[in-house]
C-alpha cells in the first residue's frame, strides 16, 4: 500500500493546490482545478508563468526529500532551520514535514495546511502525547527564510517586543545579535537608516534591548546587547498578509550557496524588473545596487531581493531589507552577485552600469542619473551621520577605506 500525505497550499487563505508526499520521500505540487480555471487568479509567483504569461501546470518529476524550489525558499536556513526542526522533532532535511509544522506563518500570503486536519506530522513520533501537546503550545511556528536567528514578533504598546506564544501573527522581525560578529544589529540598523535617508523604500526599524523582548526561547536572554527589529512589509497593520516572493523563487533556485550566489546576477534581476515593474522600480533597484556597493555589502544575494504583489496579480519591487556592511567582518573584494560582467567592487563603474542597462533593457539615462544621485546623497548623509549612527569606529574606517576603491564613488 502506497503511503501518501497531502498538504493544502493556500494563497490569501484560499486553497489553490496541493503538495503531496509519496513513498520514498518524494513530493510533487499541483494546482487545483478552481485556481487553474480562474482567469482573475492571484499570482503565486513568476515561475508559475510561462513565456507567454500563461499559467504553468507541469513542474517535472517529483522532488526527493526537498520540496520544489518555490516552497523550499519559504523555509528558514542554517541555524534557524536546525533550531525550529529540533523544536518540532523533525529532520531538518525533510522539507515536506517542515512545511507541515511551519506552514501557518510563511513569508508572503502562502500558508500550508495538512489536508486531513492532522496538526502534528507522523515523523515527530518519538515524543509522548504530553510532549507533543507541550510542543504545539510553545514551538515558534513560523518560517522566516534566511540563516540568521530571527523571530516574528508583535510590537507592544509598552515599547518592547513580544515573541508570539505560538509563533504566529507577528508583524515585526527581530534579529538577534551574532555570536561570531560584533555589532551586526547596530550595523544593519545604521545601513537601513542611511538607505531611508537617501530615499529608498525602507520599512520601519528599531534597535531593541534584548531584555525588553518577551517570550524569547530559553537561554536567548543571556545573549545580551541589542537586537535589530524591522517591520514586515508582507503584513499590513491589521495583520493581513501581502504576497511576496524572493528572487530565488523567481529563478527557481534552491537556497544553497550555489543557488544564491552563482546561478543569477544583478543583471538578471534587473531584467525581470524591467519586464514586470515600472521606471520607479528600476530607479529603486539602481539605488539599492549602488548603495550596497558603496557600503561594501558582499552578501546581497538573490534571496535579498524580492517582489511584492500589492494588487495580488502584478509584481513590484518589494521594500528593502538585509543591508549590512559586511567588509569589516569578512574583507571581500567581490559582491555576492555579478553586476553585469564582474563581481568586483572596484569594477562597479558607470561603464559597468551602462553595460547592465543595455543588456537588461533598462533606460540608460535613468540608470546613470539614479546612480549619480545616489552617490551624491550617500556622501552627503555619510559625512553628516557616520558619527551619529550606532556604528563601531572600526566599521566606519572599513567603509571609508572601501569607498576609495569604488570607481563610481568618485564619479568614474
Amino acid at each position: 500500500m502506497v503511503n501518501v500525505s497531502t498538504l493544502e497550499v493556500h494563497l490569501y487563505n484560499k486553497p489553490i493546490g496541493t503538495l503531496t508526499r509519496i513513498d520514498g520521500d518524494r513530493t510533487f505540487f499541483a494546482f487545483n482545478d478552481e485556481y487553474v480555471a480562474d482567469e482573475n487568479r492571484p499570482t503565486l509567483g513568476l515561475y508559475f508563468k510561462d513565456q507567454h504569461g500563461q499559467l504553468r501546470t507541469d513542474f517535472g518529476p517529483p522532488r526527493q526529500t526537498s520540496v520544489m524550489p518555490f516552497f523550499s525558499n519559504l523555509l528558514p536556513e542554517g541555524h534557524m532551520r536546525e533550531y525550529l526542526a529540533a523544536q518540532a522533532g523533525v529532520n531538518p532535511a525533510r522539507e515536506f514535514f517542515l512545511l507541515w509544522v511551519l506552514g501557518m506563518d510563511l513569508p508572503g500570503a502562502v500558508t500550508v495546511i495538512p489536508a486531513d486536519g492532522e496538526d502534528w506530522p507522523p515523523v515527530a513520533n518519538s515524543e509522548t502525547d504530553a510532549e507533543k501537546t507541550q510542543n504545539k503550545q510553545t514551538i515558534l511556528r513560523f518560517s522566516l527564510a534566511g540563516v540568521q536567528l530571527k523571530f516574528s514578533a508583535i510590537n507592544e504598546t509598552t515599547g518592547g517586543l513580544t515573541i508570539p506564544a505560538r509563533g504566529m501573527g507577528g508583524s515585526w522581525i527581530v534579529k538577534l545579535p551574532s555570536r561570531e560578529f560584533e555589532g551586526v544589529p547596530e550595523n544593519e540598523y545604521s545601513m537601513m537608516t542611511l538607505a531611508r535617508q537617501i530615499g529608498m523604500d525602507v520599512p520601519a526599524t528599531e534597535l531593541v534591548d534584548i531584555n525588553k523582548i518577551s517570550n524569547l526561547p530559553a537561554g536567548m536572554e543571556k545573549i545580551g546587547g541589542q537586537a535589530f527589529a524591522i517591520e514586515r512589509f508582507d503584513r499590513l497593520a491589521d495583520g493581513t498578509a501581502v504576497h511576496a516572493e524572493d528572487f530565488a523563487q523567481v529563478f527557481n533556485l534552491y537556497p544553497t550557496n550555489k543557488g544564491k550566489y552563482q546561478k543569477a546576477s544583478a543583471r538578471d534581476i534587473a531584467n525581470v524588473i524591467s519586464i514586470e515593474g515600472s521606471n520607479a522600480d528600476i530607479a529603486e533597484f539602481i539605488r539599492r545596487l549602488t548603495f550596497n556597493a558603496l557600503i561594501g555589502n558582499a552578501d546581497m544575494h538573490v534571496k535579498n531581493w524580492s517582489l511584492i504583489y500589492p494588487d495580488k496579480q502584478n509584481a513590484a519591487l518589494a521594500p528593502a531589507y538585509d543591508f549590512v556592511s559586511t567588509i569589516h567582518y569578512i574583507p571581500d573584494e567581490h559582491a555576492a552577485l555579478k553586476f553585469s560582467r564582474t563581481k568586483r567592487f572596484d569594477g562597479f563603474s558607470e561603464d559597468e552600469l551602462k553595460h547592465l542597462s543595455a543588456r537588461a533593457f533598462l533606460p540608460g539615462q535613468l540608470v546613470l542619473d539614479t546612480a549619480r544621485e545616489t552617490v551624491d546623497l550617500f556622501h552627503q548623509y555619510w559625512q553628516s551621520e557616520k558619527t551619529n549612527l550606532p556604528l563601531a569606529k572600526g566599521i566606519v574606517r572599513s567603509i571609508e577605506t572601501h569607498l576609495k576603491t569604488i570607481p563610481i564613488a568618485s564619479g568614474n
